[in-house]
């Protein structure tokens, strides 16, 4: 049976070589991994629509990280997602249907106004198997 990770990838992810042991472990059991690079536009962005900058963001983000999973030998696929980070999992999770999920986190000081109850949200709308690793900024 193969095994599947939903990565959510935010303005927290770091540098593939500062993953903890145990976070390469779960990647490198992954038979798929799916990334998922919500948009994440600032709220005055939010506000008004403008979403083309944060939307180019995104789309840096996900090469970025599919660019150092390829190097680490994890081939994944994924896509920009949703402007609201839980939406854009869920709409992974519809298609992907993972069977654990990898979200980095910015430490609880540092959050902005999307992170904040991301993870209890996350859980109680998807129910998988969550880990969480937390950049300490």
């Amino acid at each position: 049976m193969s095994f599947k990770l939903l990565v959510a990838v935010g303005e927290a992810v770091a540098a593939t070589e500062e993953l903890p042991d145990t976070i390469r472990l779960l990647v490198d059991a992954a038979d798929e991994i799916y990334v998922v690079s919500p948009t994440l536009p600032g709220g005055l962005q939010w506000l008004v629509s403008d979403t083309d900058k944060a939307r180019a963001e995104a789309d840096e983000r996900l090469g970025n990280v599919l660019g150092q999973l390829e190097q680490i030998g994890a081939g994944a696929t994924g896509a920009v997602g949703s402007d609201e980070p839980v939406s854009a999992l869920e709409d992974a999770a519809r298609t992907f249907e993972p069977d654990h999920i990898l979200i980095a986190l910015r430490s609880a000081g540092s959050r902005d106004w999307q992170e904040r109850g991301l993870l209890e949200r996350v859980i109680e709308r998807l129910g998988k198997p969550l880990t969480v690793f937390q950049i300490v900024d």
